[in-house]
């Protein structure tokens, strides 16, 4: 049945109906990890607010143009991390063999992994996400022009596609490096930090290395430049701004060739 393109939908979409079977069973535990599953979005959306009490502007923009580079950032993070976040308990994996038994299945390994931990108690964080871009956008009083109003669904996508990128990216370490996941973090939920602020405030070799060297500025700064209508105060052209989702298919192609190269060059623990 697998070996068929609608017998392999048919097979991904029993994993995916087992996991929603399972994580439901419960209800009244699902429920209570919805809700709380909201808290880290919350937490973020919260410490900005926070700072804004303090201070009119952040590194240049203020509290309205932060809310969008932070919404954007927030439903990014949010989505890929439900749809591609549990990519990062492959060091489990290998550890464990699980690895080994998913490979010796006729379907991809790196969509069993996605849907064998599906995290579906994630939606409630991705939706407040979705509900902090919305009300950001909405707030922003932006000159809306046809370039701009795609752009508010395709920067989103984009965010979506950079951060699962990064994800399935730094996965890949796991493969020679079992112990890797305090490097994966830094990079995942470290860029997530780094995107929910204008990269303004940043200086140094740090905002280079993480706004331009990983790429982190074209998920929520630049497409904010855009969506504003603002020059970047770092004097980089207009352009540069709507440069996100170019960004994003460049990160996917490494990812998907880091993983085939991972995936290639495994060598099972013998667990």
């Amino acid at each position: 049945m697998a070996d068929r393109p609608g017998g392999t939908l048919v097979a991904y979409r029993a994993l995916l109906g087992a996991q929603a079977r399972s994580q439901a069973a419960y209800r009244a535990s699902f429920v209570v990890d919805l809700v709380g599953n909201v808290g880290a979005t919350v937490f973020d959306v919260l410490t900005v607010l926070v700072l804004f009490g303090v201070t009119r502007e952040l590194g240049g923009f203020t509290l309205r143009e932060t809310m969008v580079v932070v919404g954007l950032s927030a439903f990014a993070f949010a989505t890929a991390d439900l749809l591609v976040g549990n990519i990062e308990r492959i060091p489990r994996y290998v550890r464990t063999g699980l690895l080994d038994a998913v490979l010796l299945r006729p379907l991809g390994a790196l969509p069993q992994l996605l849907l064998m931990d599906l995290p579906l108690r994630k939606v409630s964080r991705a939706l407040f996400g979705l509900a902090v871009w919305v009300t950001a956008v909405t707030a922003a009083g932006i000159d809306w022009t046809p370039a701009r109003a795609l752009l508010v669904v395709v920067a989103p996508a984009a965010g979506v596609v950079f951060f699962g990128s990064v994800f399935v990216a730094t996965a890949t370490v796991s493969f020679f490096w079992i112990e890797s996941g305090e490097l994966a973090n830094s990079l995942t939920y470290g860029g997530r930090d780094f995107t929910s602020y204008p990269v303004t405030v940043y200086g140094g070799w740090f905002r280079a290395l993480f706004a331009y060297g990983l790429g982190f500025a074209f998920v929520s700064y630049h497409p904010a430049l855009a969506l504003l209508g603002r020059a970047d105060p770092l004097g980089l052209p207009s352009w540069v701004s709507w440069a996100a989702p170019g960004v994003a298919v460049v990160a996917a192609a490494l990812a998907a060739a880091a993983w085939r190269f991972g995936i290639r060059h495994y060598r099972s623990t013998g667990s």
